[in-house]
């Protein structure tokens, strides 16, 4: 390829001219737009000054070929769509004195227009109390055609499609679509720990997991830890700082520094004054002065510095992608933060931290005899934090070598051997209830409110109890001592699934479902049961409208759901997955339906600790043990069967005059399984057999379905009988932690004391 030959000297003064408007605009453009990172933050920007709490981004190709961001902020007004993309209209600014009290993240108008001149540019809105959306497509500036009407949600969905498609030799630039990505990545990591009080959500076009995923928190140290993971927020140290005296600095300063524990080969610093992301080149060097002396060479920290400065004394315009901010006294504000950080620092260097690992259960701990031999200088060592996964299983007190010994046998004596069963015990417990669970702040407390209204009494029962039986449908007889309790098994069994939620947060196995199940349709269902049972009335709204609704909100939170809770829910809006909370578990899937229902109308999706607590809540509620809908065959429960079986009789003489449908028109759709529309079928043909007469309704059936019915019932109260005494109270035994509560609401009752009765006996 020939190089150009360098340009001649002009002989005489080229003509000054006015230059064209787009060429004007395209230039500009480059200014603002200089990377697909830098449109994500103009659009998340403008998502933020919305008002948005939820915010989801989607990228193809580093964002070269696609950025697409959807919020639930206020929207743009349908007069406002025409202006939306003009170079400087803007809503947050009217005076260049405004400037002086500016409180948004944007404010000059030029980031939308901007990418419309090297991108192409559509967007979907719609604003709160209208029945409808607007969508409308943008080129240089200017909108194309009149905005369409279309279905929407509130809030605002930016597409930049082909970003430099008309810029060749910048777009080429751009060889590593990854290294785009991440830097898109780590502006959303920075405000999704800074805005806590919103959620975002990154992830590239077509996976099906965020690679940013958070969720409205109260802590900062929770979104951190949930953005950059655990091994950087346990290593942080909360740091303030603030100074009123006008001569010299006024700011208030609030972050989180990493420790002397922590290392890292690139200092990560997340600054933000007056809740802008931005850039202090001189702040930064100040602090990694102070961790020189700290750290080991070549190793770098983490810090999160937030800084509240008047708005009158900072100046937000002197960089075209707002970068950078200008403030006064910026000398001071850097060496009053410097000397902070260098306390706290100092004050926390007290102790290192080293990771070890524990000795595998049976492990030899016999030190071997020291062989004399001629000392050795020792030569010092360069020790480093040895990543988990190469912890090694060893004695520190065993000598250099010697593995035969660390895995030599114990003659021990039966005392020794019942020590390393309860160890191994203690080690099963700990993997079947993992405590990283506890890592975020919120099931922390949770945990701690189970353990803090644990009843001794009734917990000392239940670890030590004998199961008799079952005393009738929903009590079972236990004996403790020379007491008799009759114990409620569904709200026992509630409770264990609860506390198990929490224990095994975020650590769930997955089940999958034998055939997809569809939310909607689901949701159908439970609300058809809802009618029959006068629980849903016409004024409270069409119940296709609901189930939509309700079916939607668990596809919006899908993410969170599948990532802490292992539920699946796909793009089409199926159930593919549930949890498993107890081993050898399953729940009853004709409550399925009523679970769906019960996380759309009763889970709190505002704030994480009720979130958590309800969700899990509704789980434990569908994981319970409840009592079958095909009543008990045992004892009086046989009189219903046999009235069935007459009813059918009977009704099937008429049904041959009549000419009437099946009853099988009242079943649920037929692509459930029989374990959900059946058994509701059943008891209400039960319940209203006698309706059913009065209406003439056909039964095209046999003698022999009242039979099988009455067959499918014993199999089904055996099994349920089997996992109370084989699975449930095994782990109540081991898990439960039963609350006090429990004690006082007839959950637990005494029959009977051995005592008493020979007292009775005595008299008799």
């Amino acid at each position: 390829m020939e190089l150009p030959s360098p340009p001649k000297p002009p002989v005489e003064p080229a003509p000054i001219r006015r230059l064209d408007v787009a060429v004007v605009n395209r230039i500009a453009a480059g200014e603002v737009i200089q990377r697909p990172a830098s449109a994500l933050k103009e659009l998340l920007e403008n998502s933020l000054d919305a008002g948005a709490t939820n915010i989801n981004v989607i990228v193809k190709d580093g964002g070269l070929k696609l950025i697409q961001i959807s919020d639930n902020g206020h929207g743009i007004r349908y007069e406002d769509l025409p202006l939306l993309c003009e170079r400087h209209t803007t809503s947050k600014l009217r005076d260049y004195d405004d400037l002086q009290s500016i409180n948004t993240l944007g404010f000059r108008g030029e980031a939308l227009a901007s990418m419309t001149f090297v991108a192409h540019l559509s967007v979907t809105t719609m604003t709160a109390g209208k029945t409808h959306g607007y969508k409308v497509s943008y080129k240089d500036g200017v909108m194309e055609g009149d905005p369409r009407p279309c279905a929407a949600v509130k809030g605002t969905q930016i597409l930049v499609e082909n970003l430099f498609y008309n810029v060749v030799a910048r777009k080429k630039a751009f060889k590593n679509p990854s290294e785009e990505y991440g830097r898109i990545v780590d502006v959303i990591s920075r405000y999704a720990i800074h805005r806590t009080g919103a959620s975002f959500s990154c992830k590239k076009h077509g996976d099906s997991r965020a690679d940013v995923y958070t969720v409205v928190s109260s802590s900062r140290l929770d979104a951190i830890r949930s953005v950059y993971g655990p091994g950087v927020a346990r290593d942080l140290i909360a740091v303030t700082a603030s100074s009123d005296d006008e001569t010299s600095s006024t700011f208030k300063m609030d972050g989180f520094i990493s420790s002397a524990n922590y290392s890292a080969k690139k200092t990560v610093m997340v600054l933000f004054i007056n809740d802008r992301l931005v850039e202090c080149a001189p702040l930064k060097k100040a602090i990694e002065v102070v961790y020189t002396t700290i750290l080991p060479k070549a190793s770098k920290p983490f810090l999160y510095v937030s800084i509240i400065i008047p708005p009158a004394h900072v100046d937000v315009n002197v960089h075209p992608t707002k970068r950078e901010v200008s403030f006064l006294n910026q000398e001071n504000l850097v060496d009053t933060i410097q000397r902070v950080v260098e306390a706290k620092l100092l004050d926390s260097n007290n102790s290192r931290t080293f990771y070890t690992q524990t000795l595998i259960p049976g492990a030899s701990t016999t030190v071997a005899k020291e062989k004399e031999a001629t000392p050795t200088p020792s030569i010092p060592r360069n020790y480093q934090k040895a990543p988990v996964n190469k912890l090694v299983r060893t004695d520190a007190l065993q000598p250099a070598g010697q593995l035969h010994s660390f895995l030599q046998k114990k003659t021990s004596g039966p005392s020794n051997a019942e020590n390393d069963l309860a160890v191994t015990r203690k080690v099963v417990r700990q993997r079947r209830n993992p405590r990283e669970s506890a890592d975020l702040t919120s099931i922390q407390e949770l945990l701690a409110s189970v353990d803090q209204e644990t009843h001794s009494g009734l917990l000392e029962i239940v670890k030590n109890c004998i199961y008799v039986g079952m005393a009738d449908d929903n009590m079972a007889l236990v004996q403790y001592k020379t007491y008799l309790y009759l114990i409620n098994v569904y709200a026992f069994s509630k409770e264990l699934m609860y506390q198990q939620v929490l224990r095994r947060f975020a650590h769930f196995l997955p089940m999958q479902l034998s055939s997809l199940a569809p939310l909607q349709e689901l949701f159908m269902v439970a609300l058809d049961r809802e009618e029959v049972e006068g629980r849903w009335h016409e004024s409270d709204g069409p119940k296709a409208q609901i189930a939509k609704l309700n079916s939607e909100l668990l596809q919006c939170k899908a993410e969170m759901i599948k990532e802490y809770f292992s539920l699946e829910i796909d793009d089409g809006g199926h159930l593919r997955t549930l949890p498993v909370i107890l081993d050898q578990y399953f729940p009853d899937m004709e409550r399925l339906p009523s679970f769906v229902l019960n996380l759309g109308n009763n889970v709190d999706w505002e704030t994480e600790k009720e979130c958590f607590e309800s969700f899990s809540a509704a789980l434990a509620e569908f994981y319970a043990v409840h009592t079958p809908s095909l009543p008990n065959p045992s004892g009086d429960g046989i009189i219903l069967y046999q009235r069935l079986k007459n009813k059918l009789a009977n009704t099937n003489d008429k049904s041959t005059e009549t000419g009437t449908h099946s009853l099988y028109t009242l079943s649920l759709d037929p692509k459930y399984s029989l374990s959900i529309s059946r058994p509701w079928i059943l008891v209400t043909l039960l319940v209203h057999a006698d309706n059913l007469m009065e209406r003439n309704e056909d039964v095209n059936s046999k003698d022999t379905e009242s039979e099988d019915l009455l067959s499918e019932a014993q199999t089904i109260w055996a099994q349920r009988e089997w996992t109370v005494q084989h699975v449930l109270f095994p782990a109540m035994k081991l898990f439960l932690k039963p609350p006090r509560h429990m004690a006082k609401d007839g959950s637990a009752i005494q029959v009977a004391c051995l005592e008493n009765l020979y007292k009775i006996f005595e008299r008799c």
